[in-house]
């Protein structure tokens, strides 16, 4: 079958983009020393973050990854507080979702998020951020709602 020079391109881009899918940092924002914090009974407990701060960076989050790191997560601010629901869409990793509020307080936290699923998961309030770390960190570090947050980093 003969194609034109148009369908080539766009069999291509499809194959670059397809490709992209499996680099780890494809697509989301470095933020070297970004950091959040929270203070904790125990004292301040930090967490390195990568920033998902556009839309599509927001969409990919961490999909496709095969692991993170203790100590290490992904944080997705938004402008302002809003009803916020996520999912594990290519995600082959259980995570903690913790929900942050406006005020910088954890409200809200999905633990151990089943990997591989499309269940929309998120409190029914509004939140303004949302932090994604390895499945079980915040039970094993004490971290649930009403704690205060910081961020170091994060603009």
């Amino acid at each position: 079958m003969k194609r034109s020079a148009r369908q080539l391109s766009f069999i291509a881009l499809g194959v670059l983009m397809s490709c992209s899918h499996g680099s780890a940092n494809a697509k989301t924002t470095r933020a070297p020393g970004a950091q959040v914090i929270f203070a904790s009974a125990a004292g301040e407990l930090k967490v390195e973050v990568e920033v998902a701060r556009t839309e599509p960076e927001q969409r990919r989050g961490l999909m496709f990854r095969q692991k993170l790191a203790a100590g290490h997560g992904m944080l997705f601010p938004y402008a302002h507080p809003q009803k916020l629901s996520f999912w594990m869409k290519n995600t082959y990793i259980p995570l903690d979702m913790i929900f942050i509020d406006g005020n910088k307080r954890v409200a809200y936290i999905e633990e151990n998020a089943e990997p591989l699923t499309l269940k929309p998961r998120g409190p029914d309030g509004p939140t303004q951020f949302v932090l994604e770390v390895p499945g079980g960190w915040s039970r094993a570090h004490g971290v649930g709602p009403g704690l205060a947050v910081r961020f170091v980093g994060v603009d």
